[in-house]
């Protein structure tokens, strides 16, 4: 089972307030003095956002219209809710778990994690693997969880660490981290793990969210030692209870740092490129060892 115990997590610390409104959490600094500014306090410059005292001192302005929006550290739009995407995620996670406790172990073993059903228990003409074409399970495992307790550790991780970086990166950034880190646990788990073992469950994409916020929290200089502390709580679990798949928390992580820097490290000038060619090529990654460890089991 995919299962990352909640126990003993620290809550991740959230966003900078405003030096100007400490009350407002923003993912927004002046691109001159790094100080982090609300939405009332950007000024539109010639490159990003910049605080009323750096205009008053000279920097000037000059943006075309349609590039007035305010963004985030990563160039995503500022919006009004900005968790938006996670309170989604969460949903689609509890309803496909009540789905799960309604239809039983046949709903779930249709769509859980698993590399080549050559198990006798199991209709062969109804539940198939991964190397049988299905795919689909790659994903559809990220959202099913094996018990209450499972389900609640992930939901509350993803609250308390996806909301924040959902707010730092923006909507679609968020959403391609998350479906990509959690794509590459599940190819991690197929590529190692016993074909016939099946495995479910969000944290591969939640370990990579861990990942992208460890290297967000670098690049801001933020105290590093609250996220230390998580990850390396998690490890411990993941490491130290049997009946972890923790080839998906270690893919997801992996896929998670190397996204997140390309997020947050790339060149102005070349962002977009830069952080969705880095999700292509992780995304490109996924579909080679799909390919590999499908060509051993068949």
């Amino acid at each position: 089972m995919d299962q990352a115990q909640g126990d003993g997590r620290q809550e991740a610390p959230g966003l900078p307030g405003c030096y100007r409104h400490p009350d407002r959490e923003t993912g927004v600094r002046c691109t001159r003095c790094e100080r982090p500014i609300c939405p009332e306090c950007m000024v539109s410059a010639s490159v990003g956002f910049q605080c009323p005292e750096c205009v008053s001192n000279g920097s000037g302005t000059g943006h075309a219209p349609d590039a007035n929006r305010p963004r985030t550290i990563a160039g995503g739009t500022i919006t009004d809710d900005p968790r938006l995407v996670t309170k989604i995620l969460l949903g689609i996670i509890a309803a496909v778990f009540l789905a799960q406790q309604t239809l039983g172990d046949d709903f779930t073993d249709r769509f859980d994690l698993i590399g080549r059903a050559i198990n006798p228990a199991i209709s062969w003409n109804e539940v198939q693997g991964v190397a049988e074409g299905q795919w689909y399970r790659l994903l559809t495992s990220m959202f099913l969880h094996g018990s209450v307790i499972h389900i609640l550790s992930n939901a509350l991780s993803l609250w308390w660490i996806g909301g924040p970086l959902e707010a730092a990166l923006g909507r679609a950034r968020y959403l391609a981290l998350y479906f990509v880190s959690g794509l590459a646990g599940s190819a991690l788990t197929y590529l190692i793990a016993e074909p016939n073992q099946a495995s479910l469950g969000a944290s591969g994409a939640i370990f990579g969210v861990f990942g992208a916020m460890a290297v967000l929290m670098r690049r801001q200089r933020y105290d590093m030692r609250p996220m230390i502390a998580i990850l390396v709580i998690n490890l411990v679990i993941t490491f130290g209870w049997s009946g972890i798949a923790w080839q998906a928390h270690v893919g997801g992580l992996v896929a998670g740092v190397v996204i997140g820097a390309g997020m947050v490290y790339a060149p102005r000038d070349k962002r977009t490129l830069v952080q969705y060619g880095t999700c292509a090529l992780v995304l490109a990654a996924v579909v080679i060892v799909t390919l590999l460890r499908t060509s051993q089991l068949t």
